[in-house]
């Protein structure tokens, strides 16, 4: 009766049974995978945020597929501040970067055409793709002082129906960010194979260093597709506002554009009151960004001061746990731990769940290769994120 596209594993995994076990015994759980920073404790100006919703002018239905033109104009400052120079007409707005995701499925891919995708990353990919009945193929993300595309593998995975490469810059949850030399191997490997680069930049603003990452919404090398959204810029993911912005050679940018446009009309998808709203709740990022970074920040520092704490404990209290080591990241809001040679990611969050009330994703739910990664959100609050690294640390 159903869909083939649809007949995935619905069946729970172990470690979210026994999370749901947990939740409804009702003892307190310290979460480290917070993702959703409406809950995380930060300060919006929630009036100022509910009364840009109720701008008259959003009565008027007065619908375009690409989106309003003061609503894509603001997204184009947006890119502006940043130093890149982005026209309103090579912005389609959406309301998620998901649905940007199916638009851009729809326009490149015929059923069975393929999408190469990095690993590690977030698992949406699977579900984003088969909705669209195209196959997903990975290409890894290989760690040696820092992560990096495996370019040789790009290569090798590419087939006669590959039709695109996504970069995640940063990476989720790795933290790495595209390097210019990584940008231009992509540019010189998808021009050359009539292949379109599709850059998910949700994270851009969130860098742990005083250097500006490079966008690749201006990219002109080859056809590009760049997604972001208010989700992640502004911390508002309950408002349902992102945008996708074609670039490239002018040829196959207008002409993507173009089928783009029957693509967006089909679904008129965003709402008027949020697009109306769109330019006020992009400003309102100068004042959340701060506290997210500070926050980032501030964990990211005390994780390492425990985990120096740990390295210095006592051989005989420390040796039969072995070493725990912080992978390097450049940008967004998780960090990636490699758990000492003698355990398993699995077995250690589920006993740090049931023995100490701690939640943490195994590194196989971003799937990372073998068994020894584990990973935290940085936006935690600050206590919390404390009490729950002691605790993981003295497991």
């Amino acid at each position: 009766m159903f869909a083939d596209r649809t007949n995935w594993d619905l069946r729970p995994n172990a470690l979210s049974v026994a999370l749901a076990a947990y939740r409804a015994s009702g003892k307190p759980l310290l979460d480290l995978t917070a993702s959703n920073p409406t809950e995380c404790g930060f300060v919006y100006d929630s009036e100022a945020i509910l009364a840009a919703l109720a701008n008259p002018v959003a009565m008027r239905y007065d619908p375009d597929p690409r989106g309003l033109l003061s609503a894509r104009e603001s997204v184009s400052r947006y890119y502006a501040e940043r130093g890149d120079h982005v026209p309103p007409d090579g912005i389609v707005l959406t309301t998620s970067t998901s649905e940007a995701y199916s638009f851009v499925f729809k326009l490149l891919c015929n059923a069975g055409d393929d999408v190469l995708a990095p690993q590690p990353s977030y698992p949406l990919f699977d579900f984003l793709a088969d909705l669209q009945d195209a196959r997903l193929a990975r290409y890894p993300l290989i760690y040696d002082h820092g992560w990096q595309i495996d370019f040789h593998a790009v290569t090798q995975a590419i087939t006669p129906r590959t039709r695109a490469v996504i970069v995640v810059n940063p990476n989720n949850p790795t933290g790495n960010f595209c390097k210019p030399q990584e940008m231009a191997q992509l540019n010189e490997i998808c021009a050359a194979r009539g292949m379109a680069i599709i850059a998910d930049e949700v994270f851009l603003d969130y860098s742990l260093s005083d250097e500006r990452p490079q966008s690749f919404a201006a990219n002109s090398k080859a056809l590009t597709f760049t997604m972001s959204g208010i989700s992640k810029i502004s911390g508002l993911p309950q408002m349902k506002a992102a945008w996708l912005v074609t670039s490239g050679p002018e040829a196959l940018r207008a002409e993507a554009l173009a089928r783009l446009e029957v693509i967006a009309d089909t679904y008129l998808s965003m709402s008027a009151p949020i697009q109306h709203a769109l330019p006020f709740m992009l400003q309102t990022r100068h004042a959340f960004q701060p506290q997210l970074v500070g926050r980032v920040r501030r964990n990211l520092a005390e994780l390492d001061r425990q985990l120096a704490a740990y390295k210095n404990l006592p051989s005989e209290k420390s040796s039969d746990r072995g070493v725990w080591r912080r992978l390097q990241c450049e940008g967004g809001w998780y960090a990636v731990l490699q758990l000492p040679a003698n355990q398993s990611s699995d077995e250690l969050a589920m006993r740090l769940l049931e023995e100490r009330g701690v939640y943490l994703h195994p590194g196989h739910f971003y799937e990372f290769a073998g068994e020894r990664f584990v990973v935290v959100s940085l936006i935690t609050s600050r206590d919390g994120f404390s009490r729950g690294l002691s605790r993981l640390m003295l497991l």
